[in-house]
Order: structure tokens, then C-alpha cells, then sequence
């Protein structure tokens, strides 16, 4: 049994529970059938309104006596259900509903308490169960969960006490593995979304494997009729995952790389018209290159010139929106009766204040995907970092996923010992090795309603994933998407970090929330992203073969109706300030800004009523613009040679008032891209970057040498992802002064640091 003599509560737990007691709105007992902890069963008066469940389905506790919460994190998950009619043994996946879960509850048999059954074993001590019953009335974490994140008793513990309380056995997965004809019967994918395995055919039964009994009855009512009765055992959910994953792993492999539509995935780039209309034009520039060299190099000249007084444009726009802002922070900061203009962003307007949508709501269970790959730098820091945030931790679900191969990653994670709530997802090998495949194959597994998105160097600030769900709670469900600002903690490491750092200044802090407010798709970063998981299981998860997923799942939640807000949360990480490490980096971005546009240009007429034409437009501006700015810069840098003397090709074409206006072109965008930077590091901690800002002449060339090999790897090894990797050039200090993990002030906080 583990206990503590003075449990660390939460704030809103801190007054009004003495110790031994519960809470006053618990009831003196819980329902046994959700495995939820102390309450019996009995019979419910009339219907109350559901709370909200988190993505997998797992349970909140329903306190009768209470409001039930509003829904606005997601709709009921979608459901496994049988529909009269159908096919025997064929589910199929409904909108969620609660009524064949309420019906199995109510013909479920008595059963004693989950709770007492673990204070009678000695596990677990009645001051703990009376926590955890405090704690399940304010958040959508199971039972079993709250147990374990705070260590108060162990896994066996708890599923031998499942196993008593619901008259079954505790499955051993590694002496007996399913019988991978009973996985087919039903499908990987449905065994891992409901969290269940048909193990064995025991006489004419079939005994099926349950991680969270209580939803038993439910499940069997569309298991195949070839099954014959069903009879229930228990086990953990990683170890249901693990066999699935042992026995059933190219079925879920193929999945994660074609959950994307072959419509909207670049996996099928080279099929459609665009290809050939994409070689076709490349084949006339390379004729009249030829034939009439200085036609040529005036048209290109013309687009290079068309493409920067357009960005040059929008970057003006933001860089105006930027301003505005501050104006409107600064009063709201001064006057209180000035509303911020940070809590009202022009896409949706709030719904209700940010307290008020806190009350209303429980916390919500939050997943974290993190890739790894060939990691042993980063794998032992990043543990730590994460340990910094102070989200509880019942409510976190941080997936460590890394692929079957990698032993490196994998070694030095085995080493970490890693919490209950940190798990390793391992990816197995398939077609492609991408980010986006290892996301897809783990997005199956994550249990929450909000899905957040890490890189292996990333160090997010400790009240990250609050900002984020108090965010969502004040939107509607039409915000599908919060982007987070991300910054960098080695910007003084060198130049190449420190020109880094400002252009991520400006692109997080002025150029996106510019593009937002004016009403065009965001294209996302790749980390720091957080989504409603129904939007985003709507959409299919992140395209596999995509090596710039994290853009092209921008233009996809825009074509779906959905929006993205940028929210004020910072995400530090490593700079890559190694000159041909930073060029492969970049590469791999704009061949994916270029096969991004492509796949949904494959369809301008239907990209066009999808989006609208402001966004249309956005998507021309902010892919085929971006592309064409790179591969063309040299052509604008050609006219350098006017200042040392040398005779400008296009001297014999052009009249002299057309040279005095490109040269004008050319300063105002310099002018304002270094005011725009030095803007963007104006405050306190990046102000030591302002004399750097005009350095960034010499910076840019290096993205046109990536934008070269970017172009030149669609051709031979489109979906290779050119890996960067991290851990080599800064020392592992304290990112967040005062808020690292070893001195954090967690609520309840009943582990310990680990990595």
C-alpha cells in the first residue's frame, strides 16, 4: 500500500477535505461498473446529461448531485455499435452516444466498489480513495488512472482488483499472445480504439481481453456471432497494445500511411494533370532559355519581382496588425475596462470569459505525441523537460514514439525510467519512414481529447497545456487548432543560431498572427500544435509521405471548415546552426511547401470553393510565392552588378525609370524586413539580437541553396525525410529559470524525477 501522511491537493481541493474524508459532493460510494472507485451501484431516478469523455471513451465519474459540464471540448467519441440489420460480426462506426453504454450499465449486476475492494486488499489507504474521488469530480481522468500517475498503487494491484471485482482472470499476454484470426474477425483498428483483444476460443466461447470492463456489455453486443458467448478477462492496456501490435502490425502500418485521402496525400503526386502540366512548363522555360535567353531571364525576373511586392505586401500587413496589437495590449495593461485583444482573435470571437468556461468544464485528458528517431542526445533531457509541466498528471498521456529499428532512441529510453504517464509507442517499419507515418500509427493509441504535438528537442513552458485547454474551452469546435510561438535556447550559440532565432521571431510573433487575423489558412509548425482530436481524426491525421506534414495539415483543416489560432505559449528548442545540417533541415521544408502545393492544386475549382478566394489566394501567396522567392532570389541578386559597373543583362530591354523603380522595390523590402525583425526582438530576452537583425542579407542565400535541393529531391526521393538531428551544441541549463523540474510546485505531486 501506498500512502502519504500529508497528500498535496490541488488548490480547489486545499479547503473543505480534511484528511480522511471526502469530498463533500461525493457521493459514499462509487459506481463499480466504470471502475471509477467508491461508488455502488443503484438505481438512477431519471436521466442526467452525460459529461464529456475524452477520445478513446474512457469514463469520468458521473456525480448526479452536480451540473453536468458542457461538452466543448468534443462530441461523444465515435462508437463501435451493432445496427439492426447489419451484417453478423460487421460493426459499424457511428456518431457517439451514450445510449448503449447507459443501457448496459443498467442491466449490469451489482458489484463491490473498485475502492473498497483496493482499501480491503491493503493497496490503497481510505485518506488516498478519498483524494482520488475529489480529484475524478473536477477531471475527466479515470480511477485507475489517477492511481497510477500518482503511484499510489501498482498496475498488478489494480488489475488483480478489477479481476475480483468483476469475477475474471488477469490475462498474460507474453505466456499466451491473441489468436491473430480473432484479431481479423474484428480489425486491429477497432481492438485498439475500444481497447479490447479477443485473446482465445476456450470450448465454444471466445474470451476477449478488456482493459476498461465496465464498457464489456457495450462491446459485446457487436462482437461477431462466430464468437459465441464472450467471456471477459482484464489487462493493461499497453499490454493489449503491445500484442496487437506483435500480431496485427502491417494491417496497422498500412493504415497510418494512408489515413489521408489519396485525393488530398502527396503519396499520389505523380498521378493527375499537374504533374504533366508541372514538366511541361519546366520544358518550355528550358526551350526558351535557349532560344530567346534574355526573354526568359525577363519573364523569371518578372515573377520574382510579382512574388516579393506580394509577400512584401502581406508582411507589411502583419507587421501593421503587430502594432495595432501592442497599442490595444498596452491600453488593456493600463485601463482595465479595455478588452485584450489577445483573448478575441478575429476568427472566432470568445464565447464566454476564459473563468467562466473554466468552471464549467472538468480538465480535459491531453495526449502528447513526441517522434523520436536516432535520438540519444536529446532522449534522457527531454524526459526532464516534459516532467516540467504542471498539468496534472492523470490528465497527461505523453507518447514517446520511435521506430522498431531505432535501438539507440530505444536503449537510452530504457534507461530513463519513465513515469506511468510517459509510455513508449514503438512504430514498426513499412513503406516510408516519416514523421507523419510514426504520428498516424500513434495516434490510435493516445487516450485524450486534445492531441499535442513535441519535438525531441523541445522544452515547452510549464503552463503550457493549461493555456491551451483554457483556449479551447472559450472556443467553439470550430477552432480545430492552436499553434503555439516557438523560440530557441541556444540563440547565442552563434550567427547562424542567432539569425535563426529572429527570423523565428518574426514568422511566430508578427507574420503568423498576421496571416490569422487577415482571414488566410495558417500553415502550422511542426511542433507545439494541439488539435481536437475529432477534427482531426476527421481529417484523417497527418499525411505520411508528406515530409512539410505539419503545413499541408494547416490547408486541410481550412478546406474542412475548421480554424487555427495562434495562442501565446512559448516552446523552446535547438537551434540548427550547423551551415549544411541547416540547409538539409530547409530543404526538407520547402519540398514540402512545393508537394503541398501541388496536391491541392491538383483541383484549383474545388480548392477554390472550398476555401474561398481570400484563402485561395492565401495558399498561392504563401506556397507558390514562398517557392518561387527561394529559387529566384538569384535572378534579384543579379542586380548587384549594376553597383560595381558590370552591364545587367536586361539593360537592352528595360528603360531606366524600370531599374529606379526595381532598386526602390528592393530597398523598401529590406527596410522592411529589418524593421519587421527588430520589431519581433524588441522585448527583454531577444533584444541582445537587434544589431544582428541587418545580417540577414547574408542569411537568406542559404535558403536558395535549399530550395535548389529541395526541388531537385522531388524528382529522385520525394518522401525522404532528411532527419536533423539535435543534442550537439548547448549545454542542458535551466530553459525556464525557476520553473524546472526539480523545483516546480506540482499539485499532489507524489513522484519523483526520474530521467
Amino acid at each position: 500500500m501506498r500512502s502519504t501522511s500529508d497528500p498535496r491537493l490541488p488548490g480547489f481541493l486545499s479547503t473543505g477535505l480534511a484528511k480522511g474524508t471526502r469530498a463533500p459532493s461525493a457521493p459514499q460510494a462509487h459506481d463499480a461498473g466504470r471502475e471509477t472507485g467508491g461508488r455502488a451501484d443503484m438505481a438512477t431516478p431519471a436521466p442526467l446529461p452525460a459529461p464529456p469523455r475524452h477520445g478513446d471513451g474512457a469514463h469520468v465519474v458521473d456525480f448526479p448531485l452536480r451540473p453536468a459540464p458542457k461538452p466543448i471540448f468534443r462530441a461523444p467519441p465515435p462508437r463501435l455499435t451493432g445496427t439492426p440489420g447489419a451484417k453478423p460480426g460487421a460493426p459499424q462506426l457511428v456518431a457517439g452516444t451514450q445510449t448503449a453504454r447507459d443501457a448496459a450499465a443498467a442491466t449490469a449486476p451489482r458489484r463491490p466498489p473498485l475502492g473498497e475492494i483496493l482499501v480491503e486488499q491493503g493497496a490503497l489507504s481510505p485518506d488516498d480513495l478519498a483524494t482520488v474521488l475529489a480529484l475524478q469530480d473536477r477531471e475527466e481522468a479515470r480511477f485507475g488512472d489517477i492511481l497510477l500517475a500518482h503511484e499510489m498503487v501498482t498496475e498488478a494491484e489494480l488489475y488483480r482488483a478489477l479481476a475480483q471485482q468483476y469475477g475474471c482472470i488477469v490475462a498474460d499476454l507474453d505466456a499466451e499472445p491473441p489468436d491473430p484470426r480473432l484479431v481479423d474477425a474484428i480489425g486491429a483498428e477497432n481492438c485498439v480504439r475500444n481497447g479490447i483483444l479477443p485473446w482465445k476460443r476456450v470450448g465454444g466461447a471466445t474470451v476477449v481481453i478488456c482493459s476498461r470492463p465496465a464498457e464489456f456489455p457495450e462491446h459485446r453486443h457487436w462482437l461477431p456471432e462466430s464468437f459465441g458467448p464472450a467471456r471477459l478477462a482484464v489487462a493493461p492496456e499497453t499490454g493489449i497494445q503491445d500484442a496487437l501490435i506483435a500480431a496485427r502490425r502491417r494491417a496497422l502500418t498500412s493504415r497510418a500511411e494512408t489515413r489521408v485521402a489519396a485525393s488530398q496525400s502527396c503519396r499520389t503526386w505523380q498521378t493527375g494533370p499537374n504533374w504533366r502540366y508541372g514538366a511541361a512548363g519546366l520544358a518550355a522555360v528550358a526551350a526558351l532559355t535557349v532560344l530567346a535567353p534574355v526573354a526568359a531571364f525577363a519573364l523569371l525576373t518578372a515573377w520574382a519581382v510579382l512574388t516579393l511586392v506580394v509577400n512584401t505586401g502581406l508582411k507589411a500587413g502583419a507587421a501593421v496588425i503587430y502594432r495595432r496589437a501592442r497599442r490595444a495590449a498596452n491600453a488593456a495593461a493600463t485601463d482595465p475596462d479595455v478588452p485584450d485583444p489577445a483573448s478575441q482573435p478575429a476568427s472566432q470571437p470568445a464565447s464566454q470569459p476564459a473563468s467562466q468556461a473554466a468552471d464549467a468544464l472538468r480538465l480535459p485528458t491531453v495526449s502528447i505525441l513526441v517522434p523520436l528517431f536516432h535520438e540519444t542526445e536529446i532522449a534522457g533531457r527531454l524526459v526532464r523537460r516534459l516532467e516540467a509541466l504542471d498539468y496534472p498528471r492523470e490528465l497527461l498521456d505523453i507518447c514517446l514514439v520511435v521506430e522498431a529499428d531505432d535501438t539507440l532512441t530505444r536503449n537510452a529510453l530504457a534507461v530513463s525510467d519513465l513515469p506511468h504517464w510517459m509510455r513508449q509507442v514503438t512504430v514498426p517499419g513499412g513503406a516510408v519512414r516519416t514523421k507523419p507515418r510514426a504520428l498516424n500509427f500513434a495516434l490510435d493509441f493516445c487516450r485524450g481529447s486534445i492531441i499535442g504535438v513535441y519535438d525531441a528537442e523541445d522544452a515547452p513552458e510549464p503552463g503550457q497545456i493549461h493555456k491551451v485547454v483554457r483556449r479551447f474551452a472559450m472556443r467553439g469546435p470550430s477552432v480545430a487548432c492552436l499553434q503555439g510561438v516557438l523560440d530557441f535556447y541556444n540563440a547565442r550559440e552563434n550567427w547562424l543560431a542567432r539569425a535563426f532565432a529572429i527570423e523565428y521571431a518574426a514568422w511566430f510573433r508578427i507574420t503568423l498572427p498576421g496571416l490569422e487575423k487577415m482571414g488566410f489558412a495558417v500553415p502550422l509548425g511542426g511542433t507545439t500544435l494541439f488539435f481536437r482530436r475529432v477534427a482531426l481524426e476527421e481529417l484523417g491525421g497527418w499525411d505520411a509521405h508528406n515530409v512539410t506534414e505539419d503545413a499541408d495539415l494547416g490547408i486541410r483543416l481550412a478546406r474542412h471548415g475548421y480554424h487555427t489560432e495562434l495562442i501565446d505559449t512559448v516552446t523552446k528548442e535547438e537551434a540548427n546552426c550547423r551551415p549544411w545540417p541547416w540547409v538539409k533541415q530547409r530543404s526538407r521544408w520547402i519540398k514540402g511547401y512545393a508537394m503541398t502545393w501541388g496536391v491541392h492544386m491538383r483541383a484549383p475549382r474545388r480548392l477554390l470553393d472550398e476555401l474561398g478566394l481570400k484563402k485561395f489566394l492565401g495558399v498561392q501567396f504563401l506556397f507558390l510565392g514562398t517557392l518561387s522567392q527561394f529559387l529566384l532570389a538569384p535572378v534579384l541578386w543579379s542586380f548587384w552588378l549594376l553597383a560595381f559597373g558590370v552591364t545587367h543583362p536586361l539593360m537592352s530591354v528595360l528603360p531606366p525609370w524600370a531599374f529606379w523603380t526595381l532598386g526602390g522595390i528592393f530597398f523598401f523590402s529590406e527596410l522592411l524586413t529589418i524593421a519587421v525583425g527588430m520589431m519581433a526582438v524588441a522585448d527583454d530576452e531577444h533584444r541582445f539580437l537587434m544589431k544582428w537583425v541587418p545580417t540577414l542579407h547574408v542569411y537568406w542565400p542559404l535558403a536558395s541553396v535549399a530550395a535548389i535541393k529541395g526541388v531537385l529531391e522531388i524528382a529522385w526521393n520525394p518522401f525522404y525525410w532528411d532527419k536533423t538531428s539535435h543534442g550537439h551544441l548547448h549545454n542542458d541549463h535551466d530553459i525556464w529559470p525557476g520553473s524546472n523540474s526539480l523545483r516546480i510546485n506540482r499539485p499532489f505531486q507524489r513522484w519523483r524525477n526520474r530521467a
